[in-house]
């Protein structure tokens, strides 16, 4: 089944925009862009606390590469739930960047600070279609499989020629 969760089209530099979507972490709402080039779906390190209930931070072995950087220390949280539209994410093992330099340039704009960028992880596993003129991006949630029941099988008691002719008739 298909979800379609409004997007907000941010215009940055001439023509270009960012895709906005407001997703929960751990039930609080947060502000994300949605990143077709983002390999991974990544979540700010200075504003991730605040969605944090017992989750640590656990340094990650490798550097991060993009977001206008080469290499960029990444930590790894593991969060209890992400929600995007009525598609819930249990235990997700979480990227998480220093994002401080995309949330200057959005305060430099004018725009909200983001807690998130929705990556291709994401968007690949539910299949995601983003419609520009409808605003909306459409996820497959999964199809939970129905337990079917089997039904008890019991055996026929055979007659015998012998019990048959036992039984009376009336």
């Amino acid at each position: 089944m298909a979800i379609k969760i409004p997007i907000r089209l941010l215009k940055i530099e001439g023509d270009g925009f960012h895709l906005q979507v407001k997703i929960k972490i751990n039930g609080k709402v947060a502000n994300a862009i949605v990143d077709t080039g983002a390999s991974k779906t990544v979540f700010d390190k200075t504003r991730i606390d605040s969605f944090l209930n017992l989750e640590k931070l656990s340094v990650h072995d490798s550097k991060s590469t993009g977001l206008g950087t080469t290499s960029m220390e990444s930590h790894l949280v593991l969060l209890n739930k992400i929600s995007i539209g009525k598609l819930e994410i249990e235990n997700y093992t979480a990227v998480v960047l220093d994002l401080s330099h995309v949330n200057q340039t959005y305060e430099m704009i004018g725009f909200k600070p983001i807690d998130a960028v929705v990556g291709s992880d994401i968007m690949q596993q539910y299949k995601a279609v983003i419609d520009y003129s409808k605003k909306t991006l459409s996820l497959t949630l999964p199809v939970k499989k129905k337990v079917v029941k089997k039904k008890k099988v019991t055996k026929k008691k055979k007659v015998t020629k012998k019990k048959a002719a036992k039984r009376k008739y009336y």
